[in-house]
C-alpha cells in the first residue's frame, strides 16, 4: 500500500498594512465617486438606472 501525504499551503497574505490601507482608501474613494456620479448625474439614463437598482434591491431611497 502506498501512503498519500499532503502538504499544507500557507494562505497568508504578503501585503503590508500600508498596502491594505491604501487599497481600502482607494476603493472607498472610487465607490463614493460612483455613488456621487450616479446620484447627481444630469444624464437621465444613469440616474434612472441607479434609482431602479436601489428599488430592485429593496433599498428605499425616497
Amino acid at each position: 500500500m502506498s501512503t498519500i501525504t499532503s502538504i499544507a499551503h500557507s494562505t497568508r497574505s504578503t501585503a503590508t498594512l500600508s498596502q491594505r490601507l491604501s487599497a481600502a482608501i482607494l476603493a472607498s474613494i472610487l465607490g463614493a465617486g460612483l455613488v456621487y456620479f450616479a446620484g447627481f448625474s444630469h444624464i437621465e439614463a444613469v440616474h434612472n438606472a441607479a434609482h431602479d437598482t436601489r428599488h430592485s434591491a429593496a433599498f428605499p431611497c425616497h
